[in-house]
């Protein structure tokens, strides 16, 4: 089948895409802790780009576009956690949280709230939202990393080379499930949730609309992503 992909130099097509990758760069960067070099993330998302180009088939469907944008993507979440700068006490505080949330709303049957949660980890809520505020801070939050797979990047979850209809299935299920497991959210977490990544306002733009402040946006943001966590870690 012709690919007209086939007839253009990696320099023409680091010139035609460059504004997709600033675009998603752009994007994810307003997501992330302010000493993160806008540069690197570009220089990843160009190894992206030239990666779709060498894996792009059209027979699949896809427009370019659409596919070199998730391998791009994928290339600079790839590149954000290999240089990962989160101290290992943030991660151990996160589970920490998440498996508070779970034994509370397992032993009541209902969502927990942050004075249970706190009570439960035996500490204070203003100690409690501050481990909020540093899990979020910390790390670049997406729905496809709640699977908490260690050997999987991010690109490989979203394209594999060879697709595995077992892992598609299995794929499908988990999406399924945290569909499920977001519709049962505490309401304010949904909408904070929906307003994030389907609306993609930043967290001063919820605050606004909610009547609460930035840190406090974080902070339901966090405990929607962590209570999520702690709901699906059984789940296989």
């Amino acid at each position: 089948m012709y690919n007209e992909l086939e007839f253009k130099s990696g320099q023409e097509l680091i010139e035609e895409y460059t504004p997709l990758v600033r675009r998603i760069a752009h994007h994810l960067m307003a997501r992330l802790p302010s000493h993160v070099v806008l540069d690197d993330l570009l220089q990843a998302g160009m190894m992206g780009l030239l990666e779709a180009a060498k894996r792009y088939d059209s027979s699949k469907g896809a427009s370019f576009e659409t596919y070199a944008g998730i391998r791009i993507r994928g290339a600079i979440i790839d590149e954000v956690r290999r240089g990962d700068w989160t101290p290992r006490s943030v991660h151990r505080n996160a589970r920490r949280v998440s498996e508070a949330i779970a034994q509370v709303e397992h032993r009541t049957g209902r969502d927990a709230s942050d004075v249970e949660v706190a009570a439960e980890m035996g500490i204070g809520v203003a100690e409690y939202h501050a481990l909020l505020q540093d899990s979020l801070d910390s790390r670049l939050f997406s729905f496809d990393q709640l699977t908490d797979s260690s050997e999987e990047t991010p690109s490989e979850q979203f394209i594999a080379a060879e697709p595995d209809p077992g892992h598609e299935l299995e794929g499908e299920g988990f999406r399924q499930a945290l569909a499920q497991a977001i519709g049962a959210l505490p309401e304010r977490e949904r909408l904070v949730l929906a307003l994030y990544y389907d609306e993609e306002l930043n967290l001063k733009e919820i605050g606004q609309i909610l009547g609460v402040s930035e840190s406090r946006v974080s902070q339901i943001h966090s405990q929607a992503a962590l209570r999520l966590k702690g709901r699906l870690r059984d789940w296989r």
